[in-house]
């Protein structure tokens, strides 16, 4: 039962963040998926409902240099490849949504990452 209630906690916290944070051409969204094993990060407009560039420990090609997708140094690469991503796309300002997690451990390094490859939010 308590899984549950961490769950649905986790999505009122996401769905009051999503009311305040939108992705403009401009300046689109990045929004953060945290899982017990991986991290999956996208560049998202809302206005056009597109998502601009993605990263995820899933991928196979990250997945081979990383000794493990679960520890902050997994999520700091994917905030980096993120950004690399993004700047080839022309993408250099976006918002940061952390889904509804707390800002800490991955979600913030993730977010550290981004900002080391040239992301600025």
């Amino acid at each position: 039962m308590a899984k549950f209630n961490r769950r649905l906690a986790r999505q009122r916290r996401q769905k009051r963040t999503r009311k305040k944070v939108i992705g403009t051409a401009e300046r689109p969204r990045l929004n953060v998926y945290r899982s017990l094993s991986h991290m999956h990060a996208q560049i998202i407009d809302d206005f056009q409902g597109h998502t601009l560039v993605a990263a995820s420990t899933v991928e196979p090609e990250v997945k081979g240099k990383m000794d493990s997708t679960k520890n902050r140094e997994a999520a700091k690469e994917i905030g980096k490849l993120l950004a690399e991503r993004a700047k080839a796309k022309g993408i250099t300002k976006v918002t940061y949504d952390r889904g509804g997690f707390l800002y800490h451990g991955r979600v913030a390094s993730l977010a550290e990452g981004a900002r080391e490859g040239g992301l600025e939010f």
